[in-house]
């Protein structure tokens, strides 16, 4: 029993991580793929901060200067740049360039945030970024003392795992797997990932239509957090912009070529 508790915790710890950066920060802010509620879209500034370890604001304009120059020298995580193991350091080098920045009102970055009408966390203003991983750590330390050391740490990495789930779709998402679309870069369509980081993986496809909520569209690709877009929007947190979905992948013949798509996709990104 305790074991499936610790593994409960983990898992619900993992999903409340990533759905706030694959729904909110990605599918939300960073392509306007869904339009959050007016109240979810305030919660998510506030807190998404504290929930991920990460600035919403720095995230958003960093993944913007990917799809900009994606496997380009100024990707800031290619792995075609630093290789598959050097992806960790270089994520987190470029988002600690990107927070400076916007720190300091610098217009190469700025300029990717226009429509963010919000400033950077507090926290990160304040020099104060390391206080989600210590509230989180003690969480995870009381949890380890009242119940028991391994219930701790699936809290804790659970909580703080994006840095393993950007790691995983920035390198193997642009190293190892197929292509349905030929995008101008090394995108790649991982399932392993996809299923890890609830479709995230499916990074050719996403960067074929990343206005497109939904990032897969065959039938064997699943996107987890699509469906998580779905329930979501039932409970009336978002709406999903269905004129922008990704055709699935049989109706594409009678659509236009794959070049054709995607200037219709980069016409409705950001």
């Amino acid at each position: 029993m305790y074991v499936v508790t610790c593994v409960v915790v983990f898992a619900v710890a993992y999903l409340l991580n990533i759905v706030t950066i694959t729904v909110g920060y990605h599918r939300g802010l960073a392509h306007q793929a869904v339009t959050l509620s007016p109240r979810v879209r305030r919660a998510l500034v506030v807190a998404g901060n504290w929930i991920t370890g990460l600035d919403p604001k720095a995230w958003v304009v960093m993944h913007r200067l990917h799809h900009e120059h994606s496997d380009t020298a100024l990707d800031p995580h290619s792995p075609l740049n630093v290789g598959i193991w050097g992806i960790a350091s270089e994520q987190l080098r470029s988002y600690e360039r990107v927070l400076v920045g916007l720190a300091r009102d610098d217009p190469h970055f700025t300029r990717y945030a226009k429509d963010l009408e919000f400033p950077i966390n507090a926290l990160n203003g304040r020099g104060l970024w390391w206080a989600p991983y210590a509230i989180h750590a003690l969480v995870g330390v009381v949890g380890a003392v009242v119940v028991g050391p391994l219930l701790g740490f699936a809290y804790f990495a659970g909580m703080m795992s994006h840095p393993v789930q950007g790691g995983l779709v920035n390198a193997f998402g642009h190293a190892v797997g197929g292509r349905n679309f030929d995008t101008g870069d090394n995108a790649r369509n991982n399932h392993l990932v996809a299923w890890l980081v609830l479709g995230e993986g499916f990074q050719n496809n996403h960067h074929h239509a990343p206005a497109s909520a939904r990032f897969s569209c065959r039938m064997l690709e699943v996107d987890l957090g699509y469906g998580f877009c779905l329930v979501l929007e039932a409970l009336g947190a978002l709406r999903i912009h269905r004129a922008a979905l990704l055709p699935r992948l049989g109706a594409l013949r009678g659509a236009g070529s794959s070049a054709t798509l995607r200037r219709r996709a980069d016409a409705r990104a950001l």
